[in-house]
């Protein structure tokens, strides 16, 4: 009996021991699983924390793509415009271009026109001399050869209409100078300085019948005229480019271009 108390004893024993020795292991094991616990909900908290963060610079990031997407997308509506208004100033700087070059023809034409009748002025000035010797009154005044003679030296008086048989002779060689000349044209200027413009008109018509009627110039290369000599009288005969034509020439350059 005492034996059989002494091993329920021992045994009681034992079993208090050993539960004891489970009970504390237990706690230990609770206690670490405690501090992995905590150390995972920190690890936790750390992970959403930098979720929160990574979500925000995402949110940061698209905004900033959709921003340089927009930015992208106007400034290819702008490269558009801006090229639609290049091709549209090209166009208009090749319209420009195209009138100025047009413009610059009809200078040459012009220039080249005006140097032409320079060099026929030159042409009747030498002619002018040879045919009616170094004595006559010969001058040139804006591109145009003048040729001054007296009254008395045509009409024999200051007032006549007539032309004397010398005249007539000294006027065959101013046809001979305008039929050396095609191109030229001939105005006959009456100087009065009295004022009496008429007289001189009609003076200025008689030389301009003579050279018509006798020596077969055209009429239409021939202009007579009064004009107030300033104290001068006399007849001055102004050899010159045919005016119409030149102007002719330029008006049809002008329509040509328009």
């Amino acid at each position: 009996m005492k034996r059989i108390l002494l091993s329920l004893s021992i045994l009681l024993i034992s079993s208090s021991f050993l539960f004891a020795q489970r009970k504390s292991d237990l706690i230990a094991q609770i206690d670490a699983l405690k501090t992995e616990l905590d150390s995972t909900k920190a690890i936790v908290t750390e992970a959403k924390k930098n979720e929160k963060i990574g979500l925000a610079r995402a949110e940061s990031f698209e905004s900033q793509v959709q921003e340089l997407q927009d930015a992208n997308a106007t400034l290819l509506k702008n490269l558009n415009s801006f090229a639609e208004v290049s091709n549209k100033n090209s166009e208009n700087i090749n319209k420009v271009m195209a009138k100025l070059e047009e413009k610059e023809n009809q200078l040459k034409v012009i220039n080249n026109t005006i140097a032409s009748n320079d060099s026929t002025a030159i042409v009747v000035l030498t002619n002018a001399k040879q045919t009616l010797g170094e004595n006559a009154k010969i001058g040139v005044s804006n591109g145009s050869v003048i040729i001054a003679s007296k009254l008395e030296s045509l009409f024999g008086t200051t007032t006549g209409v007539a032309i004397t048989p010398e005249a007539t002779t000294w006027l065959e060689k101013i046809a001979s100078i305008l039929n050396a000349n095609p191109k030229v044209s001939i105005t006959i200027e009456g100087l009065s300085m009295t004022g009496e413009l008429d007289a001189a008109a009609n003076q200025a018509s008689a030389v301009g019948a003579v050279l018509q009627n006798q020596f077969s110039i055209d009429p239409n290369r021939i202009n007579s005229l009064g004009k107030d000599g300033n104290f001068k009288e006399g007849i001055n005969f102004n050899l010159h480019p045919n005016y119409n034509e030149f102007y002719e020439m330029v008006k049809e350059n002008m329509k040509s271009s328009n």
